[in-house]
């Protein structure tokens, strides 16, 4: 299917300038919002850091996260993933550890990020009311994770996991290694209203996002899936968007 893997993204490239023009990765959104909320003086927290801040995949990953992390004064990354933490060059700390319990003295952050991680975390409310305590006064937690009631979500909760370890690597072109267990319990505008004022967070922006199509590697059965991604553009139906983007604030 290598082989099939060019050929079936120039059809994608071609139907989707067609049926959904501009429409591109969540990613891209949440890369503006993040380059946003940055500032010299901040001390930075990503949860679940991974290989590196942005996906490789993306065309100047690299060059992007070299110029973020030097926008603030310190960035550290957390996850439990030694590989892959091991593997990450943009970080100017590494911790091995469970975001749950941040090992991070009371309001020692100006900005925690998450990026595709809460939709992996057991216990939100645990992790929230960690990332609130080391937030300083004003400071920002910049989380994006799957809409717990969008499609590309309801179907991967339907399948078993040996069956998602197949898929992933087929359709996203990402080892099975990078495939974690999901539980979707920070997942949808009213859990994530509740906890946060729950913990004492303020929400400051809840963006339902559209993202790239999850079927290119099946040819015209692409179309389909198009189709709907163009549908869920209407403001009708903002709420079955594929992809979350939260800013919560610490306002004391």
């Amino acid at each position: 299917m290598a082989v099939l893997r060019p050929v079936f993204e120039r059809f994608y490239a071609v139907a989707k300038n067609i049926l959904a023009p501009g429409l591109r990765s969540s990613q891209f959104t949440y890369k503006h919002v993040l380059q946003s909320s940055i500032h010299q003086e901040a001390n930075w927290l990503d949860l679940g850091c991974g290989h590196q801040v942005f996906p490789k995949w993306m065309p100047t990953a690299d060059q992007d996260q070299l110029e973020i992390s030097s926008r603030c004064k310190v960035l550290i990354g957390i996850d439990y993933d030694l590989r892959s933490l091991q593997q990450h060059r943009g970080l100017n700390h590494k911790i091995r550890g469970n975001i749950e319990h941040l090992p991070f003295r009371n309001q020692s952050f100006d900005l925690v990020t998450s990026n595709m991680v809460l939709e992996h975390v057991r216990d939100p409310s645990a992790l929230l009311s960690e990332v609130h305590r080391i937030l300083r006064p004003g400071g920002l937690f910049l989380f994006h994770t799957p809409n717990a009631l969008g499609y590309t979500t309801l179907i991967a909760r339907l399948l078993p996991d040996f069956v998602k370890l197949k898929l992933v690597p087929f359709l996203q072109d990402r080892p099975a290694e990078d495939v974690f267990p999901t539980y979707y319990r920070f997942n949808s505008i009213r859990k994530i209203n509740a906890l946060a004022h729950r913990v004492g967070f303020t929400v400051f922006e809840l963006r339902m996002v559209e993202s790239s199509a999850q079927t290119v590697m099946l040819g015209p059965l692409v179309i389909p899936e198009l189709l709907l991604i163009r549908l869920l553009r209407f403001e009708m139906f903002r709420n079955l968007r594929t992809n979350v983007i939260g800013v919560l604030k610490r306002e004391a």
